[in-house]
């Protein structure tokens, strides 16, 4: 079982993956021998939120013609401020799956940071996720039921959800990932959201100090975990940016001394970039690729690699 924590970036490896999948991925896909993929948007009536949520799913290229296979499911969460069409419109997530047999969903989380408010019973969005999506998904579509075939991931606000979600439901998860991860949200505080930010942040995680603020916090939930239930975790992956904000690049170094301490198996990555959609289009490659490893996807011939 792999446990890395990487705290520096090698730019010449860097270089050469960059280099390897920008050559080898087009000539894959015009040789034919990586069919693209396909994407629908579904429309979902969800009684926890009380609003019908849309997501996109991104479809491997042979689950039309294979039909009897069942493809493992990436859970991939925007961030705050955006929709679920974002991944699909500022990255080419689409095409990068294409290399894996595997589905990608991208559901609506609004400005709700994936949990189940404070306030208000029309903000469950972390149940919506769990009770409401994904069985929809597995409905919908040929997954693979189990852990083993499930992984969540996400951008900022969706990496938090993300990383929370692998640390709170082991059971339902194989791998969980985040880029720019916003760890340290439940100790912001008025100064960090901004006046008219405010009011709906403290909705959502209630006053600082308060017990949904606790309960939604990354670093407390892994100190309260038992040798039994780390023993029982997915496998993580994190990175940041080094030039991103304080806010955000400390607590994700924070996060990974945190791990190595509880010797939870994870990789985590600073590398160049910052907060933005040319650095998340670049690393969501990554998390791709580490999620098809560590769930069960069906076999293909893959032309590319990481190096």
């Amino acid at each position: 079982m792999r446990h890395v924590s990487r705290q520096q970036s090698n730019p010449v490896g860097l270089l050469i993956l960059i280099v390897a999948v920008i050559v080898a991925y087009p000539l894959a896909i015009a040789s034919g021998s990586i069919p693209p993929t396909s994407v629908e948007t579904i429309q979902l009536q969800s009684k926890l939120v009380n609003a019908t949520l849309p997501y996109n799913v991104i479809l491997p290229g042979d689950y039309r013609t294979s039909k009897t296979t069942r493809y493992p499911v990436l859970y991939l969460l925007h961030g705050l401020g955006g929709h679920y069409s974002d991944w699909l419109t500022r990255t080419n997530v689409a095409d990068y799956a294409a290399q894996y047999r595997m589905i990608v969903v991208m559901p609506e989380g609004n400005d709700s940071w994936y949990v189940d408010g404070a306030a208000g019973v029309n903000d469950k969005y972390e149940s919506y996720i769990l009770k409401e999506l994904m069985p929809d998904v597995d409905k919908r579509y040929r997954t693979i039921q189990t852990r083993y075939g499930r992984a969540i991931a996400g951008l900022s606000m969706g990496g938090y959800g993300a990383i929370k979600y692998g640390l709170k439901y082991p059971s339902t998860f194989g791998f969980a990932g985040s880029v720019s991860g916003a760890f340290g949200v439940t100790r912001y505080t008025e100064t960090e959201m901004g006046g008219a930010s405010w009011e709906p942040f403290l909705k959502i995680f209630g006053p600082v100090g308060s017990e949904t603020r606790k309960a939604n916090d990354v670093f407390e939930i892994i100190k309260a975990l038992t040798p039994g239930r780390i023993a029982a975790l997915p496998y993580f992956y994190f990175d940041c940016g080094t030039e991103d904000a304080v806010q955000h690049f400390n607590p994700n170094r924070e996060l990974s001394g945190i791990f190595l301490e509880k010797r939870i198996p994870h990789e985590y990555r600073e590398l160049p970039g910052d907060h933005s959609w040319a650095y998340w289009d670049q690393q969501v490659k990554e998390v791709l690729q580490i999620a098809a490893e560590k769930l069960r996807a069906p076999k293909l011939a893959r032309k590319i690699s990481r190096g």
